[in-house]
C-alpha cells in the first residue's frame, strides 16, 4: 500500500491533487540532521518522512539525512534550526528541553509507561500544545514524533539489579537536568556528556555505562563496549523531527501542508518500526553477548525514589503540577496531589 493510501482522513480536508501543485521552480532538498546512525528509530522516521514528502509533492521535494551527528551535536542543531541555517533535525526530546522546558514533561521518569501512552500524548492536544511552545520558545516546530522505546541501562562492569548496585558506576547522561537528577535520586552523580562523545567515552572507560533504548544500543553498536543491560525503563524515549520555523514560514501554504502531512506519515513509520523490530533487536543484542536482567521487585525501588524526588522539583519548569496531571489524565492515570 502506498504512503498516500495510509494518510487517512487528511484527504477529507485537502485533496492530494491540490498538494501536488507546487511548481518545479520551488523544488527543495531539505537537509535533516540525525543524531543516531543507520538502523535506528530516528532513521526510520527520517526515511518515512522523505518517502511521504516525495510522494505528496509529486517528486518536487525530497530530503537528505545526515546520520550520526554529522551536522553537529543535537543541541547545536536546535540553535542552527532556530536561526534558519539548518532545515530540520531529528533528536532526543531531552535535547529540546533546555530551549523549551515544558516538553520536559515527557522526560519525567516513569510518566509514560507504554508505546500506546506515547502515541496518545504526542498525537493529541498535549502534543499540539508542546509543539506550539517549541515554536514560541525555540523557533522550531515539531512535525513528527519518533518512538524509540524505553531507555534501559547498560554498563561494562557488573549486573545491576537494585539501586545499591549502581554504587561505583560512572554513568553517562545527556546534558539534561531531569535525567541528571533522576540518577541523583538513586544515589549517584552521573556524568553529562554530548551524544557524539558517548561511544568514545564508553570505549576508553571514561564512563562505565549509559542508558538508551534497545534500538539505539544496537544502531550505535554499544554491544562492542558494553556487557550488561538492566531494564530500568525509566523514560520512554521520544525523539521529534523539528523544522526551522523560519524555513517553514518561507514555504507556500501548499508546501506547509505537505510537510505536516509527511510528518504524520513519518510518525506512523516510527511506531511501525518499533513494534516490528524491538524484540528482534533485543534478541540480536543477546547474540552479541549482552546480558539482560530485570530490576528486583519490578522496578519498584527505582520508581519510588525517582518519582518522589524528581517530579516535584520540575513542576514549575513544565508549567505547573496541573500540566503533569493533564498528561496523567490523558493516559488514564491518577493525578498527583498538589
Amino acid at each position: 500500500m502506498s504512503i498516500i493510501k495510509k494518510l487517512g482522513t487528511y484527504a477529507a480536508a485537502v485533496s492530494v491533487a491540490a498538494l501536488m501543485v507546487a511548481g518545479a521552480a520551488d523544488a527543495k532538498n531539505f537537509k535533516i540532521a540525525v543524531g543516531d546512525s543507520g538502523g535506528s528509530s530516528q532513521e526510520a522516521t527520517g526515511l518515512g518522512f522523505k518517502a511521504a514528502l516525495e510522494e505528496l509533492s509529486g517528486g518536487n521535494h525530497t530530503a537528505t539525512l545526515f546520520l550520526n551527528g554529522q551536522l553537529g551535536s543535537e543541541q547545536d542543531t536546535v540553535n542552527d534550526a532556530a536561526i534558519g541555517t539548518l532545515d530540520m533535525s531529528l533528536l532526543a526530546i531531552n535535547n529540546i528541553t533546555p530551549f523549551s522546558p515544558t516538553v520536559g514533561v515527557f522526560t519525567l521518569p516513569y510518566v509514560i509507561l507504554s508505546l500506546e501512552d506515547a502515541e496518545k500524548l504526542t498525537q493529541g492536544p498535549i502534543g499540539q500544545e508542546l509543539t506550539e511552545n517549541t515554536i514560541n520558545d525555540a523557533g522550531v516546530r515539531i512535525i513528527a514524533w519518533t518512538y524509540t522505546g524505553f531507555r534501559v541501562l547498560t554498563n561494562s562492569k557488573k549486573p545491576v539489579k537494585s539501586v545499591a548496585d549502581l554504587e561505583g558506576l560512572v554513568i553517562r547522561v545527556p546534558k539534561n537536568e531531569i535525567m541528571i537528577d533522576t540518577y541523583k535520586s538513586w544515589g549517584i552523580s552521573p556524568t553529562p556528556m554530548a551524544w557524539s562523545e558517548t561511544f568514545a567515552g564508553l570505549q576508553t572507560k571514561v564512563v562505565d555505562g549509559q542508558d538508551n533504548p534497545y534500538t539505539t544500543i544496537n544502531a550505535m553498536k554499544f554491544y562492542e563496549v558494553q556487557k550488561y543491560v538492566t531494564n530500568i525503563r525509566y523514560i520512554f524515549s521520544i525523539e521529534p523531527l523539528i523544522i526551522s520555523e523560519q524555513v517553514f514560514q518561507e514555504l507556500s501554504a501548499e508546501d506547509q501542508a505537505i510537510i505536516l502531512e509527511a510528518g504524520k506519515a513519518a510518525t506512523q513509520a516510527s511506531a511501525d518500526f518499533l513494534r516490528e523490530k524491538e524484540a528482534e533487536i533485543k534478541a540480536l543484542l543477546i547474540e552479541k553477548g549482552m546480558e539482560i536482567s530485570d530490576p528486583e521487585n519490578d522496578e519498584a525501588e527505582f520508581i519510588e525514589l525517582a518519582t518522589t524526588a524528581v517530579w516535584p522539583k520540575f513542576y514549575e519548569s513544565i508549567g505547573g503540577v496541573e500540566k503533569l496531571n493533564a498528561v496523567l489524565a490523558e493516559i488514564g492515570r491518577d493525578p498527583v496531589s498538589q
